[in-house]
């Protein structure tokens, strides 16, 4: 068995190298990085020139197309003051325009499915949102920062055994 004597120095001499191979390894890591942060978002479109997309809001899922027009908004067959009658509501759908500067440009068509009305107004908002990416992909930086692309999962708790609902305790009674 030959025995190798290792000394500080040679220690010195592999530790330099290891820093060496990790420094191009993060090098090369960070130009990947890179590459991967410029993602390029294309226009999606149907054979009818629509952009569709699916948004969702607590049990509330919304199918919509958007095609270029006047600003017309239709819910399940319906115009948007018939179906959304509260302005709030009204409000809620038109936000995704207003933060893109696109009020008036765009014809909606939603099929909206499950859950109340307040639900299926940010359902049909978060459907827009995606369809305004998936047809002018330069405007999903602005919804982005917005907040509207990302999917709200906040929904009801269920009731819980031994409660009255899904934390509220049943009323105390001394006697």
């Amino acid at each position: 068995m030959a025995e190798d004597k290792k000394t500080l120095e040679d220690l010195k001499e592999v530790t330099a190298e290891a820093a060496v191979a990790v420094a191009n390894g993060a090098a090369e890591n960070a130009k990947s990085e890179a590459a991967d942060e410029q993602i390029e978002y294309v226009q999606k479109l149907d054979e009818y020139g629509r952009a569709y997309a699916t948004g969702k809001r607590k049990d509330a899922i919304a199918r919509v197309w958007i095609k270029p027009g006047n600003g017309k908004i239709t819910v399940n067959g319906r115009e948007e003051e018939v179906y959304f009658a509260r302005p709030t509501l009204r409000m809620i759908i038109s936000q995704a325009f207003e933060v893109a500067d696109r009020v008036g440009q765009y014809d909606v068509v939603a099929t909206v499915k499950g859950g109340g009305l307040s639900g299926q107004a940010g359902a049909v908002r978060h459907g827009i949102s995606k369809a305004l990416t998936h047809f002018e992909p330069d405007l999903r930086a602005a919804v982005k920062a917005a907040g509207f692309l990302t999917r709200d999962a906040r929904v009801v708790e269920r009731k819980k055994y031994g409660r009255a609902k899904a934390r509220r305790s049943f009323q105390f009674s001394k006697r």
